[in-house]
């Protein structure tokens, strides 16, 4: 019988989460008994400390606020978490702790279902974790970028319609709108959207946020987080099993 191997997910004030329901069908499709998935609410980032001297953690993800934060408790990062200083998954392997960003992953594949041609200027709504991921991946692909927030050079109060029908590819990567503030959205220019645009809200509960919404009524082509979360699930999911002995 094989020993226990303990997965989870590090946040905080984590009230639903994906990756939990993710992981418990997977083991249960997979006969998988000796695997479980669990969720680590951790007020401060240094509980982690007591979390890691378990010895059957195998590995975890990271979500908000820790996705920057957990990197000084690791040994090792790979190369695109350490470029972007944010990781989002984490392999315990003899004792080893290594950072991974899965997000580059999820999202590259989604980019790559939905970019047209034309689409080779991107806006990015947010500056947090996610959003570094978003811009190494972009960059990666030829798109230039420039990112918008609260307290850029280009902030959400001076962005406008222009800007917006300049930047064909608008990445949103604040949780702003996620449930239960679904009624929520960024003050954002929808009217410099058009058919040309495609928008991607990382956000996937609800499945339709107010921001996709407002940009599917100015005739953008909108894609939710969904398929970007189930690509960077499956990436963590193979980092963990390639490891595993």
């Amino acid at each position: 019988m094989d020993s226990n191997k303990k997965l989870g997910l590090i946040g905080r004030n984590i009230s639903y989460s994906f990756s939990k329901n993710f992981f418990e069908e997977k083991f249960q499709k997979q006969m998988l008994t000796h695997f479980s998935y669990q969720i680590f609410d951790l007020q401060e980032i240094d509980e982690v400390k007591n979390l890691l001297k378990d010895s059957e953690l195998l590995g975890f993800n990271v979500t908000i606020p820790y996705k920057e934060k957990i990197i000084d408790y690791l040994d090792d990062l790979s190369d695109e978490a350490r470029e972007i200083g944010a990781v989002n998954c984490v392999l315990i392997h003899d004792g080893k702790k290594t950072g991974y960003n899965t997000d580059v992953f999820g999202f590259e594949k989604t980019l790559k279902i939905h970019r047209k041609a034309h689409q080779n200027t991107a806006l990015i709504l947010g500056n947090g974790g996610a959003a570094k991921a978003i811009q190494y991946v972009l960059t990666k692909n030829g798109i230039s970028s420039k990112i918008v927030s609260r307290n850029s050079d280009l902030n959400f109060e001076n962005l406008d319609k222009e800007t917006v029908e300049n930047h064909k590819i608008i990445v949103q990567c604040t949780p702003v709108g996620t449930f239960p503030n679904i009624e929520d959205c960024l003050d954002f220019p929808f009217d410099g959207l058009s058919k040309d645009h495609l928008v991607i809200d990382l956000i996937y509960n609800p499945n339709y946020s107010k921001f996709i919404i407002k940009s599917a009524e100015n005739e953008a082509k909108t894609v939710n987080g969904y398929y970007m979360l189930e690509q960077q699930a499956e990436k963590a999911w193979e980092i963990w099993n390639n490891k595993k002995k």
